[in-house]
């Protein structure tokens, strides 16, 4: 799993058939200071993330492995909306303080 912030989302209204009904957003990982890395990558979406919030997202083959997504050619899935994250006694992130 890694750290990534919700930049945006992705609207396709063509694409194969199993991936009907899945929202697509657009995410930017964060390293290890709590900084975003340069690029973008697109993930589904299983927890209902929106822009601004840091998640986890799972990769490969960890991101078939939820309900209904093993036969989806996915490669990327959010699947948690983080509350805090600290490193060494410090907190790099605590979404009650993004909120304000």
């Amino acid at each position: 799993m890694k750290i990534a912030r919700v930049c945006g989302t992705v609207v396709s209204t063509q694409k194969e058939s199993s991936l009907t009904g899945v929202k697509f957003l657009v995410i930017q990982l964060i390293d290890e200071e709590g900084q975003p890395v340069p690029g973008y990558e697109v993930a589904a979406d299983s927890v209902g993330a929106g822009v601004g919030e840091w998640v986890l997202v799972s990769y490969g083959s960890a991101a078939r492995q939820s309900p209904g997504s093993e036969s989806r050619p996915l490669d990327a899935l959010v699947i948690g909306i983080i509350d805090t994250v600290s490193v060494d006694n410090q907190r790099l992130y605590n979404k009650r303080e993004q909120d304000r």
